[in-house]
């Protein structure tokens, strides 16, 4: 029992012993930890202050750095300014001069009007005596010569102009006759020759495009929701869309071909697609109006090829395929401008001129159409322009400028190419007119014969490619014939626009009848 008791005190003894040591333990690491606590509370104050202290060196800078900018924009400004104020003393000392200068010529030219009202005041008084003694030498020949000063010249003007007249009629009659005796069979052959040669197909183009329909109900999605559709394609497109009656079908009306031809083939795509709406149409068109792009330079290069021409600027042929989509009186440009150039080069190789240069400027001759309604001016002078830009060579600007007569020929293929021209257009086929146009055509042609003297009656023939002049044989006299014959020719020319060329046909006829009874 005592060894009992023993080992439960020694127990309690061990476990005070341990529970005192913990403790100690404890307190010492509770010591430890104040200590280490707060010696990092004592490093992070330090950090404190000294990233206060950074901080505050840092703004200071960044201030002294803004003081420094903001005073170098002033002194920048300052020196603007200076310079500014330089310049307008400098222009107000030379308006002052200017002004000072206008003044002292205002005044030179004050005098000089002076100098002049009395310079003109001593000429009116020197004319008026010079008049005075020419009406007395002439009062004084009339006296000596019995005859007024109108009679006399009456009299001498009535001879002189009847020699004249006679004179002049035969002088034409004789040159005419060798004329045509040495080019009519030689030209005949050439153009006869040139025209057989060379044949091609007219396109004739209308004002408007049909394009057929699927079904009735694509005329309503063409439309759109209140006609939504309908006006974004007239807006960016440029024409008029006809949706009538007609049975699945829609009209495209338009003066310009290309402005059709990109909305005919915008309309087409839009049909195929099904997707019809403004976003889409604006899409479209723009992929079309690029596509038409390539599709021009590619009729530009098929034009130069099918001539046999090289050496074109790029843009040059994007201008010549151009012509394709225009017009004049029904007849493609394009393929006018082709033909020109063929019957110019066929012609020229007959001549002995150069074949390849008449054909330049024959393809060339009307490309101020493809921009004439781009530009203000006529296509004659635009081509010029046109011409000049891409460095041409002078014949073909000149064949350019002179082919309508605007200008003289100074070459022989320039006219070589006016008489190209003139045969692509008067060819039968080849250009449409308005039945209107032509009917005031002819009046006008037979117009221009009646009002010369002497002229019984005139009639337009052969559908105006000839004019028949019925004199009066009482009045006109062979010779006299001749004259009116060029008389209405060159009247014709000044006055009148016509393709081709017109023939004058004077006919004086002497009718002697009896009755028997």
């Amino acid at each position: 029992m005592n060894n009992t008791m023993f080992s439960i005190l020694l127990v309690a003894v061990g476990l005070l012993i341990g529970f005192i040591i913990a403790f100690v333990i404890n307190s010492l690491k509770v010591s430890r930890a104040s200590k280490k606590a707060e010696t990092m509370i004592a490093n992070a104050k330090k950090e404190i202050e000294k990233a206060k202290r950074d901080a505050a060196i840092e703004q200071k800078e960044e201030a002294h750095k803004a003081k420094m900018d903001l005073d170098k924009e002033i002194r920048e400004r300052k020196e603007e300014l200076k310079e500014s104020e330089n310049r307008l003393l400098q222009r107000e000392a030379s308006i002052d001069k200017r002004d000072e200068m206008y003044q002292k010529r205002e005044a030179s030219l004050d005098e000089r009007e002076a100098k002049l009202s009395d310079r003109q005041v001593e000429i009116q008084n020197e004319k008026s005596k010079v008049e005075e003694i020419k009406k007395e030498q002439l009062e004084l020949l009339e006296k000596i010569s019995g005859f007024s000063k109108e009679k006399a010249r009456e009299q001498v003007m009535s001879q002189v102009r009847e020699n004249m007249s006679k004179e002049i009629a035969e002088y034409i009659h004789e040159r005419e006759n060798e004329a045509k005796l040495q080019a009519d069979k030689v030209a005949r052959e050439y153009i006869v020759s040139s025209m057989q040669r060379y044949a091609a197909d007219i396109a004739n183009d209308q004002t408007v495009t049909v394009i057929d329909l699927p079904t009735d109900e694509m005329k309503g999605r063409i439309i759109g929701r209140e006609g939504r559709n309908i006006r974004t394609i007239e807006a960016i497109t440029g024409v008029d869309l006809i949706i009538d009656d007609t049975p699945e079908a829609v009209v495209i009306s338009s003066f310009d071909p290309l402005r059709r031809e990109i909305a005919r083939v915008t309309l087409e795509s839009l049909i195929k697609d099904g997707r019809i709406h403004p976003t889409r149409i604006e899409e479209l068109y723009d992929k079309v109006c690029k596509d038409m792009k390539q599709k021009i330079i590619e009729y530009g290069q098929e034009a130069t090829f099918e001539v046999g021409l090289t050496k074109f600027d790029p843009a040059l042929i994007e201008t010549i395929g151009k012509l394709h989509f225009r017009t004049s009186y029904g007849q493609n440009a394009l393929q006018h401008s082709i033909e020109v150039a063929q019957l110019a080069g066929l012609i020229a190789g007959e001549l002995g001129e150069n074949v390849n240069l008449a054909k330049r400027a024959g393809l060339l001759h009307d490309i101020g159409k493809a921009i004439d309604h781009e530009i203000e001016g006529s296509h004659v002078d635009i081509g010029v322009d046109i011409a000049k830009k891409y460095h041409e060579d002078e014949v073909v600007i000149n064949s350019i400028a002179s082919h309508h007569g605007d200008t003289q020929a100074n070459s022989v293929i320039a006219t070589i190419v006016a008489i190209a021209d003139a045969l692509s257009a008067s060819r039968p086929g080849a250009r449409n007119d308005s039945l209107e146009n032509y009917i005031k055509r002819l009046s006008q042609l037979e117009e221009v014969g009646n009002e010369i003297k002497g002229v019984d009656k005139t009639y337009a023939v052969q559908a105006g490619r000839e004019l028949r002049v019925i004199v009066k044989p009482e009045e006109v006299d062979d010779l006299e014939a001749y004259k009116i014959a060029r008389e209405v020719k060159e009247k014709i020319e000044a006055t009148m626009k016509y393709p081709g060329t017109i023939k004058i046909t004077v006919v004086r006829e002497t009718r002697a009848q009896e009755e028997a009874k």
